[in-house]
């Protein structure tokens, strides 16, 4: 073998390596944008890069943010509002809404509060709170799912007649509770570092989470969402779902209602009040869609967390009182924006 044919061996095999590197580094860039296109695809994505990306801001604008006991502090203010957002992503999710959360949360906290007052057992009071809360969502399911009403007028009705109702019981006074209940455990106390209220935030929030992405009842209410009547002709008993999810929502508000009365001590008349919006925002910012039919429990928990955050950032660095509510509605409405234009470029369902 002469030297020519050596070089063209040579030559052929480096051609061959070369094709075949490049090759791998063409699969590896092809799983490179794939991998980035399933992230940023991802429902949450946004919301999460909006907390990542303001928490590290505040980091940079005051030290004491990421100290573990403000951090607790942030997650234990914002679960009320992540419980009562549970319950209202399933309503939304079927195409509904809930105005009556606040009113549920301060009806729920002021039986209980009675009941303590009065003697009974914790338990029984417990019990009694949530299902106070159990039965203004029934009330709401039925009016929407039997007498067809729209679900706004509905559940505003029920905001309305609630409210009025904690008047009309108190006459405008506070119901308190001594300083030394056990019960004010559920809105005050601690298992080791971390407040209770984060605790059963975080273990209803699993629990809905696996209702609605691993059961047949959680599939039926993302169904009912996307296409009613197909639902319907599905069998799907959609008066059913409705009734459920009503009834689920009112029951997160008596959760939040316990631990907002064992927090205060207290049951004031206007506990619950303004509530609606920060809920509503919650499940909306975390991608939970208007229309019905697309959202998770993941989001609405990563939504609560930007709107806490947020308001504990502003505290921090010392943004006017006045200034805060104007900030904050302007942040809903961008993330609103920015979500429903990354849903148009989506998929429907």
């Amino acid at each position: 073998m002469d030297a020519s044919q050596v070089d063209g061996q040579e030559k052929g095999a480096e051609d061959k390596m070369s094709t075949a590197s490049q090759a791998v580094e063409s699969t590896r860039s092809l799983q490179v944008r794939s991998a980035i296109r399933r992230i940023t695809a991802w429902r949450e994505f946004n919301v999460v890069l909006a907390v990542i990306a303001l928490s590290a801001i505040l980091a940079v604008s005051s030290p004491a943010f990421l100290t573990t006991a403000n951090l607790f502090s942030v997650m234990r203010a914002f679960s009320l509002t992540a419980i009562m957002a549970v319950g209202q992503t399933m309503v939304i999710l079927t195409g509904g809404i809930d105005l009556s959360v606040g009113s549920t949360m301060g009806l729920a906290g002021l039986l209980t509060a009675m009941m303590i007052r009065d003697g009974y057992p914790v338990n029984l009071a417990v019990a009694g709170g949530l299902l106070t809360g159990c039965a203004v969502g029934l009330a709401n399911g039925l009016m929407v799912a039997k007498l067809q009403l729209p679900p706004f007028i509905a559940t505003l009705g029920t905001l309305s007649m609630g409210r009025g109702l904690m008047y009309w019981i108190t006459h405008g006074w506070p119901i308190t509770l001594s300083f030394e209940h056990p019960f004010l455990a559920l809105g005050q106390g601690y298992v080791g570092p971390v407040p209770v209220p984060v605790i059963v935030m975080l273990l209803l929030m699993i629990t809905a989470s696996f209702f609605l992405s691993r059961t047949s009842t959680g599939r039926y209410v993302y169904a009912v969402g996307c296409n009613e009547q197909a639902a319907r002709f599905s069998g799907i008993r959609v008066n059913g779902i409705k009734i459920l999810v009503y009834t689920l929502s009112g029951l997160c508000c008596a959760v939040s209602g316990l631990i907002l009365l064992a927090r205060m001590v207290s049951a004031q008349p206007m506990a619950g009040l303004g509530y609606e919006l920060p809920v509503i925002a919650a499940a909306a910012i975390g991608g939970t869609s208007l229309m019905g039919g697309e959202g998770t429990i993941l989001g609405t928990l990563m939504g609560a967390a930007l709107m806490g955050i947020l308001q504990n950032g502003m505290v921090l660095v010392g943004i006017d009182t006045y200034a805060q509510q104007a900030i904050t509605g302007a942040v809903i409405v961008i993330a609103v924006t920015l979500d429903q234009w990354r849903k148009r470029r989506s998929v429907p369902c």
